[in-house]
């Protein structure tokens, strides 16, 4: 697959303050890409360099092989963007921003924009000065959307929607993917990059830490686990087992932490009747705590 987005040692310093750095990535043509990082980390300051906004210190980055500073105008013809701080005219009225954005662009199926917003349930009547925040980002993704762009960047997307909405914009998302675009996505919230994405970008303190796909990193996460079964068991047949730590048996019951693969766990367990079992599944928040910890530093 193509590169449609690209980057090589890109790095921005304001002043002594380094923002990102040395930042090599790379986001295939058809994947919906993932860049996770806590706020301030280099996310949205990656962003604004694709589309020429701020200057790289060093480094080079491009969008659909065009070089970002040579070609900006080009790229943000080409791209759908979503910022984090969305500021819309608030004396419009919903359909009056999305009709005059449009025509920026040269103008767009109205059906689709009303599709768009019927989905959101978003009153397009309204003026965005009495809108809620959620009601100002359903706007704000209606307009990332219409125009059906082979690329688009979102800083934060889902911020305000409520839950029903938030799977609306899920299914926006891989429907974009069924297209064969391409979508990135900035965000520090870790169940919607692993209920959207193919892969993950992970951004700490300006630095890229690992581009992995989800399945990937799933596998550093923590399973917990606790097994009920018909008899006692034994200690033995669960303790010193491989990728199991804080194994504790008690009677016919076994509680212990996964780390990796359960196949270890499953194969002892298969040797008795089992009752009851319970897992808390995998989520990316343990994958993140894998490589950072509540004071910053690496978890060793």
């Amino acid at each position: 697959m193509h590169a449609v987005i690209r980057t090589e040692g890109l790095t921005k310093y304001y002043g002594q303050h380094r923002a990102i750095f040395d930042i090599n990535l790379e986001v295939r043509e058809g994947e919906v890409f993932g860049y996770l990082g806590p706020n301030g980390a280099g996310k949205t300051t990656t962003i604004r360099t694709l589309f020429d906004f701020i200057r790289p210190t060093s480094g080079a980055a491009s969008v659909f092989g065009l070089d970002t500073r040579k070609h900006s105008q080009e790229i943000r013809r080409q791209v759908d963007y979503l910022p984090g701080d969305t500021v819309i005219y608030d004396r419009m009225t919903g359909e009056e921003v999305l009709t005059y954005l449009a025509n920026l662009r040269g103008g767009v199926d109205w059906r689709y924009v009303e599709e768009l917003a019927e989905r959101m349930e978003c009153d397009l009547s309204r003026h965005v000065r009495t809108l809620s925040r959620g009601n100002r980002q359903k706007i704000g993704l209606i307009q990332a959307f219409m125009h059906r762009s082979k690329l688009i960047i979102m800083d934060e997307p889902s911020s305000g929607l409520d839950p029903l909405k938030q799977q609306e914009f899920y299914s926006l998302v891989e429907g974009v993917r069924e297209d064969g675009r391409t979508v990135f996505i900035s965000s520090h919230n870790l169940p919607e990059v692993e209920r959207v994405c193919d892969r993950v970008g992970i951004i700490r303190d300006g630095e890229l830490v690992t581009v992995e796909n989800v399945d990937a990193l799933k596998e550093r996460a923590v399973y917990r686990v606790a097994i009920e079964f018909a008899d006692h068991v034994p200690q033995r047949a669960f303790c010193g087992l491989p990728d199991l730590k804080d194994v504790v048996v008690e009677g016919n019951r076994v509680r212990c932490t996964v780390v990796g693969k359960v196949d270890a766990l499953v194969k002892a367990a298969a040797q008795y009747e089992v009752v009851k079992l319970v897992s808390e599944e995998p989520s990316l928040e343990d994958v993140f705590l894998s490589y950072y910890n509540q004071d910053g530093s690496d978890v060793p």
